[in-house]
C-alpha cells in the first residue's frame, strides 16, 4: 500500500480487496482507509485470486487497471511512466515494465528465457509465462475484449489471460525495471528491499 501511495502520478483510485482474511488486515485497512480518501476497501469471503481481481476490475472507475501482488513492490514513477507511454502510443492497449528480482534478500538476474517479449507474445509465451501481473497496466477495454480472470482455475489464472488476450493485442514493453518481484522466506526481507528503493 505505501509503494502505491508514494506514486509520483497522483491521480489514482486505489482498490484493496480483502479475500476473508482471518488476520489483523481488516483493521490494518481501515486505518489506511481512514488517512487516505482514494483507497477503496472491498471484502469478500475467501474466493482466490481471480476472484479477487475480478471484483476490483468490476468496481474500477478509471480508464486504466494496473495489478499490485501483495509480495511485489511498485518503483515510485511506475504509474507515471506506464500513464506517459500510454498518451504517446495511443494504439497501445496493454504494456509491463522490467522487473528486479529478490530472492532471500538477494537481487537475482533472470535467465534468457524469461526476456519479456514486445509485440506479439503468443509463440514465445506457449512455453513459459512472460507477463507479470504487478508489471502490466492496460486500459479497462482490455477485459472487455478479452475477458476476465477465470476464476475456476486455481493457479496459472494470469498465464491464461495473458494468452488469450496476446491473441487480440500487441503487449508493449518498457525497459525500465519498475517493478521488485519478491521471493523466498526470510523475516527482514521488506525492510531490505525498502532500504532498495
Amino acid at each position: 500500500l505505501d509503494c502505491v501511495l508514494q506514486q509520483t502520478y497522483k491521480n489514482f483510485e486505489l482498490i484493496v480487496v480483502n479475500d476473508g482474511s482471518d488476520d489483523e488486515t481488516g483493521q490494518i485497512l481501515e486505518k489506511y482507509k481512514d488517512n487516505h480518501e482514494n483507497i477503496k476497501v472491498l471484502f469478500q469471503k475467501n474466493r482466490g485470486v481471480s476472484a479477487s481481481r475480478n471484483l476490483g476490475i468490476l468496481n474500477s472507475s478509471g480508464g486504466f487497471i494496473a495489478f499490485l501482488d501483495s509480495d511485489d513492490l511498485w518503483d515510485s514513477r511506475k504509474l507515471e511512466v506506464q500513464f506517459d507511454y500510454f498518451m504517446k502510443n495511443k494504439n497501445a492497449v496493454v504494456c509491463q515494465t522490467e522487473e528486479i528480482w529478490i530472492r532471500n534478500n538477494k537481487r537475482i538476474n533472470p535467465k534468457k528465457r524469461h526476456k519479456k517479449p514486445f509485440g506479439d507474445i503468443f509463440v514465445p509465451s506457449l512455453s513459459l509465462c512472460l507477463v507479470s501481473p504487478s508489471a502490466v497496466m492496460m486500459k479497462k477495454e482490455f477485459f472487455e475484449k478479452a475477458g476476465r480472470f477465470d476464476e475456476k482455475m486455481t493457479a496459472c489464472e494470469d498465464y491464461d489471460l495473458w494468452l488469450r488476450s496476446s491473441l487480440l493485442f500487441d503487449f508493449h514493453l518498457i525497459e525500465s525495471p519498475l517493478v521488485i518481484k519478491r521471493g523466498g522466506h526470510c523475516e527482514t526481507r521488506y525492510l531490505h528491499i525498502k532500504q532498495i528503493c
